[in-house]
Formats: structure tokens, C-alpha cells, sequence
């Protein structure tokens, strides 16, 4: 397997940008197939809105016959969001559900009370190779929607709104911005939105939403002055609109909404605003009472054993 070189970015001067609350290197992650870098939780910010989980994965380069092999794992009480810009991946998961999901696209998975799924690399993709480069997100839901009925949708890239005028670029994923409001159907008040902007290009970022962030894709930005270079995080102050300035043609992510009423605890795949819950979806996953995974039944990932009890450290939430 070849990867491409994903170092860590180097850090822009946020002393004298007003608008910027906390900036976030995101720290390497080894899952084996790829490396990823992990934004969300950090030991600076735990959450955005409802965002609980913030992963880029690659870019990576898998060679003919290679691929990611995620086998089924579970997840209990939130919601997951895959969104790529370059390759495919193959979702299956316990309610039948079978989609690749392509560039541009959105799988967006409920757990509710309960959910198993697998991420793969399909075989067709394997005989020829791929690069791969996306974000996968997790979201925590609302105390009233934790337990509720799982669920599954997808979106083609053709059924989320774009903004496509004077150099700049946006598909709004979720919530509303720049006068675009997506179809997709969060449990609590959400935004998400890919951004491209052509070199010397401006854009406002209004403070319509009370928690906001931007993840650096590629390029330079600049902010008041300061400039911030591809892979960092900047969570925005809250209520203050600022103006986005691409020095040579970027990308970025802008995500936020409201948050949660109160704390959220993670531990391995399971993130809840009860530990007692999560313990229990511990004991019913090691005695196999999750629905299992059409086609994938025979293939089972056992609990970590080095990850420890469930925590809530400042701010809401505790991942090792």
C-alpha cells in the first residue's frame, strides 16, 4: 500500500485574529489500511454543534488489489456523514443497505439505538487501484432522538444545492448558507457546506449559526491578515461574521450548528449523553445481540481492550 505524504501542516499566527476562538492541529491517527487526522474530539475543542467527530481520510494512494477493509463495527445514538472528494467506498450495514458513495456525495446513517457497518473497497476499484481523500463525521444526537430507529439515506451530488458564481463554489450538505438550503434532514440544527475558492476570491461567513468552524481541504486562506494553510481547523467566535480570502484557489469545509443540551460521552464507536449506555451496548455487542450485516455475517471486530471506561473531560466528551 503507497500513501501520499499527509505531513503536519504548520501553524498560522491566530493571535490577532479576533474571529478565531481556538485553532486545532489535527494529530495522526493509524487505522492500518490509511492514515487519517483527527480534528474532532481534541483536548482543545471537544465539539462543534453537533459535530462529536472530525476525520480527514488520506489522500492516500491504494495500489491494484488494495483497498480499505472497515469490517462491521457498531454505532448507538448518533449519526455518521461520509463525504469524499476523490474515489469510492462501498457502505453496507445492518438495515440491507448496499451504496457506494462517489465524490460529491453524501451517506448520511442514523444509529438511533443501534447500527453495524462495513466500509470497503469494492473489488471492481481493487483490480485497477484508486486514490482515496474524504472526511467521515459524526454527529451526536439530540437526548430524545439517541434511541430512536436507525436509518440510512443517500444523496447523489446532483441532489444537493451549489453555488456556482465569480469564482467561488459551494455545495451546501446540510443546513442553510449563501442562500442554499440542503434537503438533508439532520435530528438537530446543522451546518455543512464544501467551499471552493478561485485565487483572490472572497467570501463572508455570516453568524447565522451559533457554533461554526472551518477545516482547511487544500490551499491557502486568509483571515484578517492572517493565513492559514490546508489541514487546520478554526473554530469561529460566536456571533461574529468574517470574510474568507483565498491567496491561491482553496477549499474548505464550514460546519457548525447548535449544540447540545448537554455532555456527550465516546468510548470505541459509541457515543452517548449516558455512560451507562454505552456500557450496556459494550455487553450486547460482545454477546453478539446487534443486528448483523447482510453478506458480512461471518466477519466480527471484538471490543478494544486498552481504551478504558467511557469519560467526560471539559467540554463535554472524552476520546483516547
Amino acid at each position: 500500500m503507497s500513501y501520499s505524504p499527509c505531513p503536519d501542516p504548520v501553524l498560522g499566527d491566530a493571535e490577532g485574529v479576533n474571529a478565531i476562538e481556538t485553532l486545532i492541529v489535527p494529530r495522526a491517527v493509524d487505522l492500518g489500511e490509511m492514515e487519517v487526522r483527527r480534528a474532532l474530539p481534541s483536548v482543545k475543542r471537544q465539539m462543534v454543534g453537533p459535530f462529536i467527530f472530525f476525520d480527514q481520510m488520506g489522500p492516500a494512494e491504494f495500489l491494484t488489489d488494495q483497498g480499505i477493509d472497515v469490517r462491521p463495527h457498531p454505532h448507538i445514538n448518533l449519526a455518521t456523514l461520509t463525504y469524499l472528494f476523490e474515489g469510492e467506498i462501498l457502505h453496507r450495514d445492518s438495515l440491507g443497505t448496499e451504496q457506494t458513495i462517489r465524490p460529491g456525495a453524501v451517506n448520511w446513517m442514523k444509529a438511533g439505538k443501534g447500527i453495524v457497518h462495513s466500509e470497503r473497497t469494492s473489488e471492481e476499484k481493487k483490480k485497477n487501484g484508486q486514490r482515496l481523500f474524504g472526511l467521515q463525521t459524526w454527529m451526536a444526537l439530540p437526548e430524545a432522538d439517541e434511541e430512536s430507529a436507525p436509518d440510512f439515506i443517500h444523496y447523489g451530488s446532483d441532489h444537493l444545492p451549489m453555488l456556482d458564481s465569480d469564482g467561488i463554489k459551494a455545495r451546501i450538505i446540510a443546513g442553510e448558507a449563501f442562500g442554499k438550503k440542503s434537503g438533508l434532514k439532520t435530528a438537530s440544527e446543522t451546518l455543512y457546506g464544501d467551499v471552493e475558492l478561485q485565487a483572490g476570491r472572497s467570501m463572508p461567513i455570516d453568524a447565522t449559526y451559533e457554533e461554526r468552524a472551518l477545516y482547511t481541504i487544500s490551499g491557502e486562506i486568509e483571515i484578517a491578515g492572517d493565513r492559514f494553510e490546508k489541514g487546520q481547523l478554526l473554530v469561529l467566535r460566536p456571533g461574529d461574521a468574517i470574510t474568507v480570502k483565498a491567496n491561491e484557489t482553496a477549499r474548505f469545509m464550514l460546519f457548525g450548528g447548535a449544540p447540545m443540551s448537554g455532555p456527550r460521552y465516546i468510548w470505541w464507536n459509541f457515543v452517548s449523553s449516558r455512560p451507562e449506555r454505552i456500557e450496556a451496548a459494550k455487553q450486547e455487542w460482545a454477546r453478539g445481540r446487534f443486528d448483523t450485516v447482510p453478506g458480512d455475517e461471518a466477519d466480527f471486530i471484538p471490543l478494544p481492550e486498552d481504551i478504558g471506561k467511557p469519560r467526560r473531560a471539559v467540554g463535554g466528551v472524552y476520546y483516547p
